[in-house]
């Protein structure tokens, strides 16, 4: 008995993934609820098992008394001394208890102990299964459609994939294999209850983790990411090895790489840039392909103005605003867009430009040399003193210096 005892627990072990170890606390458990239900208490019942062997003995501890009032708790001392000599009243004696003669009603209630003890066992080692590949990209096989959820089978538990987390427009077929990000496994009475998405940015990310090993290893990582599921993802990479170029190695020789995660998108479209600490050159980058003339950002407002070519203004903007849109979202900044005629019109390409001339070239010129040309001219040029280029091109010019 102990035998088939020994290879149940083991192969249970094995399917199950439950330790041996809880099922012999779960055994244990049935045996000392069987001898409650059999002898109406339990206090007084002791259970050893090998974990080696698997051999059980189920002990019923009595003490010696002169005369018995309660059977199940006590023994007198002939019947003590029958089985030890040396016991006297006061003592306590273990009787074995034969579990074959446990009427059927206290079987059954010991059995139902060890298998609602695996049941138990089984749905918590699939959450804690699940649970740890929460956040992260698992592959299903479609089951059916339960409405408009999908149900997914993961292997030994399923997932539902509900409308809101699926991309408008794709259609899947029973036994397809398709990938899934896992948003939040919950712990049910019927076993973990899984769900899962197609639309959320970090299944974006994992692919690209599971795909390219520079990503996986920490070399280049992805700073940022947005998407419009189903239509267009921008990400933006950093390499933390200079010599590794981030882009080139998310997008793989001849873009092998980027297109496997486009195929397994079912061909969305994906933009990978270059990140930048400064946060006009980002912007610049996440306008790609646009080509960008001048960006003016705020870093406290979190704003931005862009001034892009005319030709590249709806390029710059996207179908419906989608290529501003997912550049917001990636650099965090509220971006505004303007052609270079508009950006003059209003007034900002021109202010930009004159702050920029000012400041660069004739500032610094004017402190620097004003007033040592006031100081060797003065009084002799009164009427061009504000004017120190005018005042000595005409002393020049009187001296015969050059013909008009």
């Amino acid at each position: 008995m102990s035998n088939e005892l020994l290879e149940a627990l083991t192969i249970l072990e094995q399917e199950k993934n439950i330790p041996k170890e809880t099922l012999l606390d779960a055994i244990e458990n049935s045996l000392i609820t069987a001898c409650k239900n059999h002898f109406g208490k339990s206090d007084n019942i002791r259970v050893h098992i090998d974990p080696e062997s698997c051999e059980y003995h189920v002990y019923q501890e009595k003490t010696v008394v002169e005369a018995v009032e309660d059977p199940v708790t006590e023994i007198d001392l002939a019947n003590a001394k029958m089985i030890d000599s040396r016991y006297e009243t006061g003592d306590v004696v273990n009787i074995e208890v034969r579990s074959k003669e446990f009427g059927r009603i206290a079987t059954q209630n010991a059995k139902n102990v060890i298998l609602q003890k695996i049941r138990e066992e089984e749905r918590k080692v699939l959450y804690d299964e699940y649970y740890s590949r929460e956040k992260d990209v698992v592959t299903g096989i479609v089951q059916r459609y339960a409405g408009k959820n999908i149900s997914i089978n993961l292997g030994r538990a399923d997932a539902i994939l509900t409308e809101s987390e699926q991309v408008k427009g794709e259609v899947f077929q029973p036994t397809e294999r398709i990938k899934l990000y896992v948003l939040e496994v919950k712990s049910t009475n019927r076993g973990p209850k899984i769900l899962v998405s197609r639309t959320h940015p970090e299944l974006v990310k994992r692919l690209f983790e599971s795909e390219v090993t520079e990503v996986r290893d920490g070399i280049v990582e992805i700073k940022s990411i947005a998407r419009e599921a189903g239509s267009r993802t921008k990400i933006a990479v950093w390499s933390n090895d200079p010599d590794v170029d981030p882009v080139g190695a998310c997008v793989g020789m001849n873009g092998a790489r980027v297109n496997v995660i486009v195929n397994e998108l079912r061909g969305e479209k994906i933009d990978i840039i270059n990140w930048n600490e400064n946060q006009a050159m980002l912007i610049e980058n996440a306008l790609s392909p646009a080509k960008v003339i001048s960006v003016i950002a705020d870093a406290e407002e979190k704003t931005a103005k862009v001034v892009v070519p005319d030709y590249q203004l709806s390029l710059a903007i996207g179908k419906e605003g989608q290529n501003a849109r997912l550049a917001a979202r990636l650099t965090g900044f509220k971006i505004d867009i303007k052609s270079e005629t508009q950006a003059r019109e209003a007034g900002d390409f021109m202010d930009y430009e004159n702050d920029y001339e000012d400041e660069e070239y004739y500032g610094e010129y004017d402190e620097e040399y004003e007033g040592e040309y006031d100081e060797e001219y003065d009084g002799e040029y009164e009427d061009a003193q504000d004017y120190p280029y005018e005042a000595l091109s005409e002393a020049y010019k009187a001296e015969g210096g050059y013909d008009e």
